[in-house]
């Protein structure tokens, strides 16, 4: 209990940082998709593969990952539809990819991404 107090007592004094939380809000699933992505700023285009999926985005494996915080454009394709959205590239690891989380997409690829996720949550 001394060690929490301490701890607690550094943090509020701001010697320590708190440790950081996983901001991810939603389960990721193993997932292969081609994904486009258009910067819906400077019309750059790239494109990848997914690697991950749940309902607040995806992890795309890219050579040319877009800049964290470009607005994006994003379709990804697979044999049994394409799902379209807008996004926002929050994280990118330099020669691996880059996280997006979905932030408006319509009726039709809402259905589709709840889909897809069902069917990965079944397939565990």
């Amino acid at each position: 209990m001394k060690n929490v107090i301490a701890m607690d007592d550094a943090i509020a004094k701001g010697k320590v940082r708190p440790p950081m939380r996983d901001r991810r809000y939603a389960i990721r699933f193993p997932f292969a998709a081609d994904a486009e992505f258009i910067d819906l700023e400077t019309g750059v285009q790239t494109h990848g593969v997914t690697s991950d999926l749940s309902l607040g985005g995806c992890f795309v494996c890219t050579n040319r990952p877009l800049k964290p915080g470009a607005r994006v454009r994003v379709s990804l394709t697979r044999k049994d539809g394409r799902f379209e959205a807008l996004a926002m590239v929050r994280i990118v690891k330099q020669r691996v990819g880059m996280g997006v989380e979905f932030i408006d997409l319509d009726r039709t690829s809402l259905n589709l991404l709840q889909r897809w996720i069902e069917q990965l949550r079944r397939e565990r």
